[in-house]
């Protein structure tokens, strides 16, 4: 006993030194892993390290990325998905054990530096239409009483990202979370105050943008708008103040008006939508950053400290659901690759992005359409192809829209040939493809070559569902050439 004694004295102690070393505020990234060419961990750990940015979201536990964030210094924010808030909910044993396989085992000396356990994701959405809400109080109590048996309650601080469809108003003086959330929204904040956790909400005024056509383009960005918002003695120029404040008001109206606000995801995709462009994306993110560097703060809560903001995202996921749009695929500041889309400027001692060292890329080769071929029964293979890769530049507003009908054809065909790592009967499509040593692409369609997988096998095993659900879902697939 007096050994295990002298041991957790030994973690509490290294715990309260780090809490001393590595206290931050500021600008960190989403690190999603919902990708069929995935770099290996370590390479995107070197990534953060050579941004200089200290601050990372994951959306699980995965344990390559988590053993790839060891030693690194970099704080962690955790996911548990809302799938497992059931049994997180209704069972102790359970939440014991998921804190000791998943936390404990990784903050040692030398181990990452978990912060936060992001408990669901969104489990508010309206879309879902309630299904996970009850389980997400219970499930928290647990895992604090879990946290607590492993003396860790004191440093990993529990957190629920909303999205900002909790709340509603006309103005943001108005806001107030929608009224069926009231009583368990109450309940979860006043919890999460009593332990010091914040408030975690991602905004996204690009979806503002995208899902309405009345929107005001100007009002989505940092430049000022020519459609600013009177509210009272306030105005607003931006959306992201506007939906900030609204959130501010929501929660001022339960009683807890001076949580502090983590923002959990913002940001704007590079393609997929008429909308979505590398111009509009630099301009967003780097006018937000301006913005949270400047301490400037939002009306309702003017020269605060500088906002916690986790930009969405890191690198894109070319396997993601594309039922919210094609760009859902497309968030990345970096591409697959980790190769930077766009000069941006992250506010962290480098004026521009660096792009990921060691990347181990497949030869320079691509499958292309074969213009001796008569293409006019191509329209299954298309269908197979996209079936399986991401195609999703091809439709209405993606950066490849315009190429034309046999470069579509062969985006196509690459794309499912890069996936399956070139494998040379991939690119046959009954003779109608055929292997190029000269890069195909044209303007900003940019034909891609894989990287080479160097993670293990159990890494892609893991991610084999999204595989299966993109052909169910690109199966009904038809182009027009």
């Amino acid at each position: 006993m007096s050994g295990l004694k002298a041991s957790s004295n030994l973690v509490l102690l290294f715990l309260s030194y780090l809490i001393i070393v590595a206290e931050s505020t500021g600008i960190g990234v989403n690190w999603g892993t919902v990708s069929f060419r995935k770099l290996n961990p370590s390479t995107v750990v070197d990534l953060l390290k050579d941004n200089k940015i200290q601050k990372v979201k994951l959306f699980d536990t995965d344990p390559y990325v988590l053993r790839a964030l060891m030693g690194s210094g970099i704080e962690v924010m955790v996911g548990i998905p809302n799938e497992m808030l059931a049994s997180l909910s209704s069972s102790t044993s359970y939440s014991d054990l998921w804190v000791r396989q998943n936390i404990s085992s990784y903050l040692v000396k030398g181990g990452a530096d978990i912060r936060y356990i992001a408990v669901g994701n969104e489990p508010f959405l309206s879309s879902y239409s309630g299904q996970f809400q009850s389980y997400v109080v219970p499930a928290l109590q647990n895992l604090q009483q879990s946290l607590a048996k492993a003396n860790l309650a004191g440093y990993v601080k529990l957190v629920v990202p909303c999205n900002a469809d909790a709340y509603e108003s006309s103005l943001p003086s108005q806001g107030t979370f929608r009224p069926e959330l009231m009583d368990i929204i109450t309940q979860m904040v006043s919890f999460l105050n009593s332990n010091g956790s914040p408030f975690v909400v991602n905004i996204y005024p690009f979806l503002s943008l995208y899902g309405n056509t009345d929107f005001p383009q100007d009002y989505a960005f940092f430049q000022g708008s020519t459609h600013p918002v009177q509210d009272g003695p306030n105005v607003y120029y931006n959306a992201f103040d506007g939906n900030y404040d609204t959130l501010v008001a929501a929660l001022s109206k339960i009683g807890y008006g001076q949580m502090p606000i983590v923002i959990g995801e913002v940001g704007w995709p590079t393609d997929g939508a008429i909308s979505a462009n590398l111009t509009a994306a630099r301009a967003f993110n780097q006018g937000l950053i301006n913005q949270v560097l400047s301490n400037k703060g939002t009306p309702l809560r003017p020269a605060s400290p500088p906002m916690d903001i986790y930009l969405f995202g890191l690198l894109d996921e070319g396997a993601k659901s594309v039922l919210p749009g094609n760009f859902e695929r497309h968030w990345g500041i970096f591409s697959f690759d980790g190769q930077a889309k766009y000069a941006l400027n992250l506010g962290l001692g480098n004026k521009v992005l660096k792009n990921a060292r060691t990347v181990q890329y497949l030869p320079s080769r691509w499958c292309v359409a074969d213009p001796a071929k008569d293409l006019s029964n191509v329209a299954n293979h298309i269908k197979i192809a996209c079936g399986a890769a991401d195609c999703t530049t091809l439709n209405y507003g993606g950066t490849c829209n315009e190429i034309g009908a046999k470069g579509n054809i062969s985006y196509a065909f690459n794309s499912y040939y890069q996936l399956q790592n070139q494998n040379e009967q991939s690119c046959d499509f009954d003779g109608l493809g055929m292997v190029t040593f000269l890069d195909p692409s044209v303007g900003d369609c940019r034909f891609l070559v894989g990287v080479t997988d160097t993670s293990s096998s159990n890494f892609r095993t893991y991610h084999r569902w999204v595989v299966i659900w993109s052909w169910m879902l690109w199966g009904t697939l038809i182009f027009l050439i």
